[in-house]
């Protein structure tokens, strides 16, 4: 059996950016501020966790326009959207197990 700790790399599988993942993976992409919002992270955790995402290639980012001031979005990657799928899958299976008796 693959073990939930072994099967997805610590960047991914950290708590706050599993977060970021999941509202990345439901919204399609977030601002900054959205992101901060919706985690309620200080903006130096906030971008210490995303840049971590983005340096490891499971999120994008990139600079807009806003009503005259300029913000970051940022958006699951196309790996970011492949690993967030087998971490839906394997949490599937999981469940699957469980109610069908048990794992082994």
């Amino acid at each position: 059996m693959n073990g939930l700790y072994t099967r997805f790399d610590g960047t991914f599988f950290e708590k706050t950016r599993l977060s970021v993942m999941t509202l990345l993976y439901q919204e399609g992409e977030l601002s900054f501020n959205g992101l901060k919002e919706a985690l309620s992270l200080s903006d130096g955790a906030l971008y210490t966790h995303l840049e971590k995402l983005v340096k490891d290639e499971y999120v994008e980012k990139r600079k807009e326009l806003a009503g005259g001031s300029a913000q970051t979005v940022y958006r699951i990657s196309d790996k970011g959207r492949t690993t967030f799928g087998d971490y839906l899958g394997f949490l599937e299976t999981m469940v699957l197990k469980t109610r069908q008796g048990g794992m082994t």
